[in-house]
């Protein structure tokens, strides 16, 4: 392919640019990184919990965290919390810092503890204290009875791995 002019060359990049540019800025979805899980004894579907990271490598601004269902129960389907879900039961408020490395998460399960969602190494862990000691928190357990709004909450447990040892920990809490 030849150009007649030096114009036409400059056109044909132009366009390129301009079909190509906005894919790459706006078209690249955010990185995810799994933190941790909740598990109930109701059935084997999961709440999972997950850092969404831009391009940069720091939290994405407007949703560090995101929850969402993994359907066990049935063929392993993703699915979006309801609002009720998210306001009374697995939501949670996330607090970023300025830096975007860090958020702390607010549980609206009362578990005691905030989580605080960073950079460990290269990737992104959650930790909070389990049995007294910082941990990186991998699994939440809850044990309910009931159904609904009469949910009655009998046990928490909390599972990880402490952040200086690697020592597994666990606790277990009537909250």
């Amino acid at each position: 392919m030849t150009f007649r002019t030096p114009m036409n060359l400059r056109a044909l990049l132009i366009s390129i640019c301009l079909i190509i540019l906005p894919v790459v800025v706006f078209g690249s979805e955010p990185g995810r990184a799994p933190l941790f899980k909740i598990e109930r004894n109701t059935n084997a579907n999961i709440i999972q919990y997950d850092a969404q990271i831009d391009p940069d490598g720091r939290l994405l601004k407007k949703e560090p965290v995101v929850a969402y269902w993994i359907r066990l129960a049935d063929k392993g389907q993703v699915q979006q919390l309801s609002w009720v879900q998210k306001t009374f039961a697995y939501g949670f408020d996330a607090t970023l810092e300025r830096d975007r490395n860090i958020a702390k998460l607010d549980m609206k399960a009362e578990i005691g503890r905030r989580i605080t969602v960073k950079m460990e190494g290269s990737e992104y862990r959650a930790t909070a204290e389990i049995d007294g000691a910082a941990s990186f928190v991998e699994k939440i357990f809850i044990h309910a009875t009931g159904k609904g709004m009469s949910t009655s909450v009998e046990y928490i447990e909390l599972y990880g791995n402490d952040v200086e040892t690697g020592e597994e920990r666990f606790e277990r809490f009537v909250p």
